[in-house]
């Protein structure tokens, strides 16, 4: 790409830097009261002034919370969670092609170590995972936006994923704004409307746990180190995988002998080379035995039947005074 076709990407780039710079250095004087004034001063155009606010807004990592409540405030429960709902997702869509097509670089950077998390739950779950994130917030909201885009999920899945699954949280920030205004004129209803509002954020705390519950599905399956030791001394037909580090796999611990590595955040990315057991029973091994869960779930989501995890990993492994080797396998799995 020459230098001048990638001057329209730098000079947006720059943009989106400059101004989130200067909105992170003026934080403390965007509240909800600021908002309102400025919108109801745009009079008929203030719905659609505050929906691109708001898109803008999520670009530049300013927090969602504050607009929820001011959309809340400014067209009550019904109207405000439209337009906050409309404008987070025309931010989150605005972010997602940003970070596609433009400053992946700069997301890679940002993200860390995230973004392979990230990646690899896309990989094995597609929207699903997108869903998951945007109801339980285990990413930066504004970060995930940039960070999707470097993922091969479609932008039409992203969009609906995120516009579906963003709406409990949504409504319950406008009915919030909504009962601190009608508290605020001392409304008798005020106390009806904080209630919902109580009501919501319950039930809003307890989604995280019941959509890990519905999304684990089939639990871990496990096997002890004594029944691995068995399985391998009979020459059966079973594939171990080590996931973790190269350093690991070499490290203290050792490794089992007849194990393949492949590091976790590989683990998507190599699938072309154990398609074939997928017929086969497969064994993951880590230290302990939480590395070898995760990816115990993203081969299930793949669609590998047989895949267990060693209980307490190489740890136990060594305990149980096991043979390890202390140097790289040959071959792959």
């Amino acid at each position: 790409m020459t230098a001048w076709r990638m001057l329209p990407r730098l000079a947006l780039a720059a943009t989106i830097a400059g101004a989130a710079i200067w909105l992170a250095l003026h934080r403390d004087s965007l509240d909800p009261a600021l908002i309102e004034s400025s919108i109801r001063d745009l009079g008929p155009w203030g719905p659609v002034g505050y929906v691109v606010l708001f898109a803008v807004a999520t670009v530049l990592f300013l927090p969602g919370a504050v607009f929820g409540l001011a959309g809340g405030l400014l067209f009550g429960p019904l109207w405000g969670t439209i337009f906050n709902l409309i404008g987070a997702t025309l931010g989150a869509t605005a972010a997602f092609l940003v970070g596609r097509y433009l400053a992946g670089d700069w997301v890679r950077r940002r993200a860390g170590p995230r973004l392979e998390r990230l990646v690899a739950g896309v990989e094995a779950e597609g929207w699903r995972f997108v869903a998951f994130v945007r109801l339980v917030p285990l990413f930066p909201f504004n970060l995930s936006n940039y960070a999707f885009g470097l993922t091969r999920i479609s932008l039409t899945h992203y969009v609906l994923a995120t516009l579906v699954c963003m709406l409990p949280g949504t409504l319950t920030f406008t009915w919030l704004g909504h009962a601190g205004r009608e508290a605020a004129a001392g409304n008798a209803t005020a106390i009806r409307y904080a209630l919902i509002a109580l009501a919501l954020l319950a039930a809003i705390a307890f989604l995280p746990r019941l959509i890990r519950r519905l999304r684990g599905g089939e639990e871990t399956r496990w096997i002890e180190v004594d029944e691995l030791a068995n399985r391998l001394e009979e020459a059966g037909c079973i594939a171990v995988i080590d996931v973790r580090g190269p350093d690991e796999f070499t490290g203290p611990l050792g490794h089992i002998a007849a194990a393949s590595n492949m590091p976790i955040g590989e683990l998507l990315e190599r699938l072309t080379q154990i398609k074939a057991l997928k017929y086969r029973p497969v064994i993951l091994v880590c230290r302990t035995d939480k590395r070898s869960a995760s990816a115990a779930a993203l081969l299930r989501g793949a669609g590998f039947r047989d895949v267990r995890v060693l209980h307490g990993g190489m740890e136990q492994w060594n305990r149980s005074g096991r043979p390890v080797n202390d140097r790289a396998a040959v071959g792959s799995a």
